[in-house]
């Protein structure tokens, strides 16, 4: 299943879940998003699925995962395609 990466927005909470809206701009393609996981893998980064902890607007289907940088944590969405 091909992924391509997302930039979003928060737009609040919808019940328990974070409401996330994309901003048009789309980043890389990869023909699995698997392929990324397993880049990070690589790389010694801990990426986490929590693509059950929000909604994506206008996007059928969707993963998000989070990984720590420095003292932030990043939140990567994919539109599955």
């Amino acid at each position: 299943m091909p992924a391509t990466e997302l930039f979003t927005t928060s737009a609040g909470k919808v019940g328990e879940k974070e409401l996330l809206i994309p901003s048009g701009k789309e980043g890389e393609y990869f023909p699995h998003v698997q392929d990324w996981i397993t880049r990070k893998l690589k790389a010694k980064r801990t990426v986490k699925d929590v693509s059950q902890q929000v909604l994506v607007k206008g996007i059928k289907q969707w993963a998000v995962f989070e990984e720590k940088s420095g003292g932030k944590v990043v939140r990567t969405v994919f539109k599955i395609t």
